[in-house]
């Protein structure tokens, strides 16, 4: 029971006070002139301002609470290192055990693992919500067990009790890091890309060592050897070898003696872009058709156009002397012989021979194409003559064969069950909504993908692979129907850009690939083929274990699974003869970018009301009671700051002025002065 008083004022407070304010004024009046009642008047004006002042005696009836003492287990990664999680247990268990036994004390313990993706120890975070659900008065002290390696120190609340660190970890630890910076999410394929590399030893590292080994490895291949010194910036050039995305791995093996090796990689994940894709386009002669594949091949940025069209073949007599020509001759030795490979890409557009390319140098395309480059031929009335292509030394590499006939009827170009399945024609829309060709080149399959037909079934789209590189032949010159809106039209444009991407070998062209994209810990798992059915993808995580994941199909030719990553870091893929790899997260998570135990982190923190940081190597400290703005911690030992916080259970209150002892006493007084001042 607790008794005090009180103040409830029947009028306000200002009011009031101008009343006191005004009686104050009479009485140094009559002070000044002396009347000799003044000091019982004055007692009068003060029983009565004391009565509208309202004093209560209040008691009540209270229970005390008792103290909170929040701890928090720091169970992230980074505590398995070495024999932190042993100890982070061992000193909660008798943390808890000796606190519990205190009177008047109540322990919360809160258990903190990773934050969600890679945000690391969210130790502030789990603090705020602990707060947000005890009183704050009760709070009489913070311990944390932990290395002190925490990622939200910036979002640490108002203490209401000082905060103490028990540090886990040994004085001798210590780690090898492998950092790498600059690295772009884009690169030219080919063009070196500059990357900075550094191996930084911290903690008690062995002296002696100048140099680490380093191993570079591209899409999971035999990796590289390389020795790089240690805390020294290093700058490495990089190519990408293929489009798409390519997938570096830098790691330098796991020293002795040091925490861990989950910091010694690096996985750097870049998408090679072509710089420029340089396309050869030889028109035979001008017709309508030649248009279409100048603006679609224009209208990419990325491409650079050589386009020759023959308006004067040689055996064209006209009288006119050469040196009146406007025309320009056509460069055949610098193209075909010295520069061909410069090319991604040579496109015959309804050429025939006419002694412009002798046999050497369509021969020199042979090699071209065998050593891995990409020729289409678009085929006319042309390819169907005596003066055809076909009878050139080309003709050992093209896909289909003429019959010299050349069908003029009026057909829609349908897509193959293979076609359907192919990623060129997969998906391009209702062909029963297609417009109408007028021509098609009556040719013999022999080799490579059918994936349209025109009239009667006959191959309107062949594609093939030759050596180390592609061959296209379209059986038709009226693609061009397409672009004018004959009937409708048709997916002109599409078709025709995927069919050159196919042929300059783009990644998500392949017909028959395997690649993974990644969410977070969820990757998408994609495997596109010709093939009805494909067998399970065999999935390999970082630390070595292997599973069969069975993919289901999308659409033809597409089979799709989701896989969720348990671990952080780079999966590897095979299917068949196919495989690839990608990364989930970093390789080196931001628990294991700082591994050495420090307070450094939290220290701003513990000192705000005079917390300690305590090895627990060196012992447990002992639990000391400390007033309010004492410091709380010292040599072996930490504080907790009582809070002698209550519970209010009744509240009762009597006034201390009754309305009769006011009257009496203001009255009292008042006659006493009159009388006092008349007797005078």
């Amino acid at each position: 029971m607790t008794g005090t008083v009180i103040f409830d004022p029947l009028i306000p407070w200002p009011v009031l006070a101008t009343v006191a304010a005004i009686a104050l004024a009479g009485v140094v009046l009559a002070l000044w002139r002396g009347l000799s009642g003044w000091a019982l008047r004055g007692l009068a004006a003060l029983v009565v301002i004391g009565a509208l002042a309202g004093p209560v005696y209040q008691i009540e009836d209270r229970a005390p609470l008792t103290d909170i003492v929040l701890m928090i287990e720091d169970e992230s990664a980074s505590q398995t290192l070495s024999d932190r999680a042993e100890q982070t247990a061992l000193a909660a268990e008798e943390l808890a055990a000796e606190i519990e036994s205190r009177d008047n004390t109540e322990l919360r313990r809160i258990k903190v693992g990773d934050g969600d993706g890679d945000e690391g120890t969210q130790v502030m975070a789990a603090l705020n919500e602990a707060l947000a659900e005890e009183p704050r008065a009760r709070i009489a002290g913070i311990l944390v067990v932990s290395d002190g390696i925490v990622h939200d120190a910036d979002q640490a609340p108002d203490l209401p009790a000082p905060m103490h660190l028990l540090q886990t970890g040994r004085a001798t630890d210590w780690d090898r890091r492998l950092i790498v910076r600059n690295a772009p999410a884009f690169a030219i394929i080919g063009e070196p890309v500059t990357l900075t590399l550094r191996v930084e030893d911290s903690g008690a590292a062995p002296t002696g060592a100048t140099n680490a080994p380093l191993e570079i490895s591209v899409d999971g291949a035999e990796p590289q050897q390389f020795s790089i010194p240690i805390g020294v910036d290093v700058e490495l050039p990089v190519s990408l070898p293929h489009g798409g995305r390519n997938v570096i791995q830098f790691t330098v093996p796991e020293a002795e003696g040091e925490l861990t090796d989950r910091n010694n990689t690096a996985l750097i994940q870049m998408n090679g872009v072509r710089d420029r894709l340089r396309v050869l386009l030889v028109s035979g002669e001008p017709h309508p058709g030649g248009r279409t594949w100048r603006n679609l091949l224009k209208s990419d940025s990325s491409v650079d156009l050589v386009h020759f069209t023959i308006l004067r073949p040689p055996e064209k007599q006209d009288g006119v002397p050469v040196d009146e020509l406007s025309l320009i001759a056509f460069p055949t030795r610098e193209l075909f012989l010295e520069k061909i490979n410069d090319f991604d890409l040579i496109i015959f557009d309804r050429y025939k021979r006419r002694g412009i390319l002798p046999a050497i140098y369509l021969d020199n395309v042979n090699n071209y194409i065998n050593d891995g480059g990409a020729v289409l031929i678009a085929a006319g009335p042309d390819f169907a003559s005596a003066d055809s292509i076909f009878r050139s030394p080309l003709a050992p590499i093209l896909p289909a064969q003429p019959t010299a006939r050349v069908i003029e009827e009026r057909f829609v170009p349908m897509v193959t069950d293979l076609g359907h399945r192919h990623p060129v024609t997969t998906d391009l829309g209702d062909s029963e909504q297609w417009g109408a060709w007028l021509r098609q080149i009556d040719v013999k399959h022999r080799s490579g993908e059918l994936l349209m037909t025109g009239i009667e079934d006959r191959p309107l789209l062949v594609l093939d692979r030759v050596g180390e590189g592609r061959v296209a032949m379209l059986a038709s010159d009226h693609a061009w129907l397409w672009s004018r809106g004959f009937e409708g039209g048709g997916p002109q444009l599409e078709l025709l850009r995927r069919l050159a991407h196919w042929m300059m070998k783009e990644p998500e062209l392949e017909e028959e690939a395997l690649w993974a994209e990644a969410n977070g810990q969820i990757m998408r798992i994609i495997r596109q083929t010709l093939e009805d059915e494909v067998g399970p993808v065999t999935v390999t995580r970082p630390n070595g274990e292997t599973l069969d994941i069975t993919l289901d199909m999308i659409s033809p030719g597409r089979f799709e699974a989701q896989y969720f990553g348990p671990e952080i870091g780079l999966y590897r893929l095979q299917e068949g003869e196919l495989s690839a790899v990608i990364g989930l997260g970093p390789a080196a998570p931001k628990e294991f970018e700082r591994t050495i135990a420090t307070s450094d982190v939290l220290d701003p923190l513990l000192a705000e009301l005079r917390g300690g940081a305590i090895r627990l190597e060196d012992g447990l400290p002992a639990i000391r009671n400390v007033r309010a703005g004492r410091p709380t911690s010292g040599r072996g030992w930490i504080g907790l700051t009582p809070r002698d916080a209550y519970e209010t259970r009744d509240v009762t209150q009597a006034g201390l002025l009754p309305p009769w002892l006011v009257l009496l006493l203001a009255g009292g007084f008042l006659l006493g002065g009159w009388l006092r001042e008349g007797r005078r």
